[in-house]
């Protein structure tokens, strides 16, 4: 590799610095400044990494369901005041981080009046609930709720047409399935300064995740799936 071709890539300008807005920082939120970036830079950074964060990343899921006593997902359950497919609704908005392993089955058994949320399901240490708040339903006195769910590590989405396509347990209702831990991407491209020259790309980028990975993490994450994306295009060894 001769000097001339190495131009291509050695007289870029590169981002000096990543920065991460401490004042607006939290465990599942992070805003992003990179700069300064070669003209248009910006946007197919930004644009890449958006993509990647969104579709992924792996993150863990509810996806399938075993009620007592409960064959399909049209059923009701006595003293119960949500119908099953209330329920299911219910737990696919629990956001949950798998500890060990790639999949896990937790439990739910609950016989007391009043409302029942995530923080009720046991785990065993196996699953962690990130939002144990999250409401599942409703008993009166004399309802009995119990259920059993298999939770699996993905990415994307997974619909319940997929998941009915491999073996099922009777009476086990798939779930559809968002395995991405992150929530939501926005991204802004503004005008950069190096000494005089104002013609360069400043991109600033906000990152949203259900809590079980943190920004940081995420857009390393995004970024090296990116870099390993790209690296069987270079058909060359670089000379130092």
């Amino acid at each position: 590799m001769t000097d001339l071709k190495a131009k291509n890539w050695r007289e870029l300008i590169k981002p000096k610095s990543i920065s991460i807005e401490d004042e607006s920082r939290t465990h599942s939120y992070g805003k992003f400044v990179c700069e300064p970036l070669e003209r248009g830079f910006g946007v197919t950074i930004g644009n890449a990494l958006r993509r990647i964060l969104l579709s992924s990343l792996q993150g863990a899921a509810i996806v399938s369901v075993k009620f007592d006593d409960v064959v399909h997902e049209f059923s009701t359950i006595p003293g119960v005041r949500e119908d099953v497919t209330d329920i299911i609704l219910n737990l696919k908005q629990i956001k949950l981080r798998l500890v060990d392993s790639e999949d896990a089955v937790i439990r739910l058994s609950k016989e007391e009046e009043g409302a029942v949320t995530a923080q009720d399901i046991e785990t065993d240490g196996a699953v962690e609930i990130l939002n144990p708040d999250q409401h599942i339903a409703t008993l009166n006195k004399e309802a009995k709720l119990g259920m059993e769910m298999v939770v699996k590590m993905g990415k994307g989405y997974l619909s319940t047409e997929t998941a009915k396509g491999g073996e099922q347990a009777i009476g086990e209702i798939p779930v559809d399935a968002i395995f991405s831990p992150v929530q939501k991407v926005n991204y802004v491209v503004t005008n950069a300064r190096v000494g005089q020259i104002t013609d360069y790309d400043k991109l600033t980028l906000e990152v949203w995740t259900d809590g079980s990975v943190t920004p940081e993490d995420a857009v390393a994450y995004a970024a090296k799936i990116l870099k390993e994306q790209m690296q069987p295009f270079i058909h060359f060894q670089e000379e130092p």
